[in-house]
């Protein structure tokens, strides 16, 4: 890594930080996932733009639980979705008259500035570099893209259109993420040499799952490989210090007679992966992705010279310890840096509504969103390559670097 790209990164990184102490920067801080503020005075936000964003939502599953109709400075403008119940579920929603039927007719609007697409993740990156060429900034859904060409791709469609990426990574914003970044930046971790972060969600993507089939037809998860959707991990470390994987092996395992696995599009033939990383600062990193077994949740472990950080679980309750630890009785709050009408919960641990107000902050502010290109490539990527490695048996293979030079 030669000095110009560290001190662009940590740049952003540091912008990002500075970021989340202006009005129109995102923030959420709440104990449950689907918690209310705590009963306490807030501030008025102090609404410096009066500008709207003119937004088009696609894909009515995942796409009505945001808040672009909450944001005073967005407006939704129309919704698009192929499935004529859920364009009339995404017009309920936000409360707007304008649908289309789909992605390719509602990008041809010239009122659109932006476009949030929630489609299927085989599609994403296809319906990202669609939308950027037809001149929309865009907010989709994880993963960015499934393969490296993919994320050749979108580099090269950002570049060359200079419009605004953002992935709507939801650990970013987690209640416990947030609060781990602020230690991390004051340096109460030390030296934080090793992580263990993990996505677990037992059940998903197997044959008899309810989102494996409609209408008697397979979907794009059934089968779907975990390494694939790794960014409800990796973002665990990605999105707290700014490091980047750069070497994994990683071992895949697959469940007795469980048909998915057998036949898939994919031809992919685990049902939870299990990978070791090691980052540019000489760091480790365990990561896992399960589809199997009885664990939960988005969850991180931080371990620290100074301070080890024990993100909880439904298995486990908070505990920090170390000398620079904290005395909590409750996580800090930063509900006062949103407007009013998006300071409630959500789901993904409440970070929906602080996504949202982040993506539209940085199109009025012409700034970088925290989430951009260079951080989702980084936290997208070294999952296509472990997938690769756990197909080799465990290979330990590099990681590409697709940071901007």
């Amino acid at each position: 890594m030669d000095s110009s790209r560290l001190s662009r990164r940590e740049m952003l990184r540091k912008t990002s930080a500075v970021a989340l102490c202006t009005p129109l920067a995102a923030g959420l801080v709440e104990k449950l996932a689907h918690a209310a503020p705590p009963a306490q005075k807030v501030p008025d936000y102090p609404l410096k733009s009066d500008r709207k964003i003119r937004i088009g939502v696609v894909g009515g599953g995942f796409g009505r639980g945001f808040q672009w109709h909450e944001d005073p400075n967005c407006t939704v403008h129309a919704v698009s979705d192929l499935r004529t119940d859920r364009r009339e579920a995404l017009m309920k929603t936000y409360k707007c008259d304008r649908s289309y039927e789909s992605l390719e007719k509602l990008i041809l609007d010239k009122d659109i500035e932006a476009v949030a697409i929630f489609t299927g993740a085989p599609d994403h990156a296809r319906h990202v570099i669609m939308t950027m060429n037809a001149g929309k900034h865009v907010m989709c859904a994880v993963p960015a893209c499934l393969g490296l060409e993919e994320a050749r791709q979108l580099r090269e469609v950002q570049q060359k259109t200079g419009l605004t990426y953002m992935m709507a990574e939801t650990s970013y914003y987690r209640a416990h993420c947030m609060a781990a970044r602020k230690l991390y930046e004051q340096g109460a971790f030390g030296y934080l040499f090793y992580s263990e972060v993990e996505y677990y969600h037992p059940g998903i993507c197997a044959a008899d799952h309810v989102l494996s089939h409609f209408q008697g037809k397979r979907t794009w998860r059934y089968g779907y490989p975990p390494m694939l959707y790794p960014t409800h991990s990796t973002g665990l470390l990605v999105g707290l210090t700014g490091e980047r994987l750069t070497d994994v092996s990683c071992l895949g395992w697959t469940p007795p007679n469980e048909p998915a696995w057998k036949d898939n599009a994919y031809n992919n033939p685990f049902g939870s992966c299990m990978a070791l990383f090691k980052t540019d600062r000489g760091h480790i990193c365990r990561c896992g992705v399960f589809w199997n077994g009885r664990s939960e949740g988005e969850r991180a472990q931080w371990f620290g010279s100074d301070m080890t950080y024990y993100m909880p679980s439904s298995a486990c309750g908070l505990k920090i310890i170390g000398p620079a630890a904290p005395r909590w009785t409750e996580l800090p709050n930063f509900h006062h840096l949103l407007p009013k009408p998006m300071r409630h919960g959500s789901g993904h641990g409440g970070s929906h509504p602080f996504l949202t107000h982040e993506f539209i902050a940085a199109l009025v502010e012409e700034r970088e969103p925290a989430v951009n290109l260079d951080e989702v490539l980084a936290m997208t990527v070294p999952g296509i390559v472990a997938h690769q490695s756990a197909l080799k048996g465990g290979e330990q293979l590099k990681v590409p670097d697709f940071d901007r030079s």
